[in-house]
């Protein structure tokens, strides 16, 4: 299984401490080994999932598509606004 990155993804990632970016290593692990532990949304999202983790004592969001035996990391943050943002982001895609 590949794994991609969104640039929103990369920039995201790319302001996070190392500790988090551990933290979120493993995360992601979890998702490659089980992509269905997110929850999968309808409407304008359908087809993505968002998987909801605690970083310290932060609730982040991680938005990420399956396609084949791939997974693209669509995007990360905490909850204020991250819906209307990942509708955007898509949209423009």
């Amino acid at each position: 299984m590949k794994i991609y990155q969104s640039r929103l993804f990369e920039r995201k990632v790319k302001k996070m401490t190392k500790a988090e970016k551990e933290a979120l290593d493993l995360e992601v692990k979890n998702i490659a080994e089980n992509p269905s532990l997110g929850e999968e949304k309808k409407g304008d999202l359908k087809g993505v999932f968002v998987h909801k983790f605690k970083l310290k004592t932060n609730l982040y969001f991680l938005a990420y598509r399956k396609t084949d035996n791939d997974l693209e990391l669509v995007m990360i943050g905490s909850h204020e606004n991250y819906y209307r943002d990942l509708k955007s982001y898509l949209k423009s895609k």
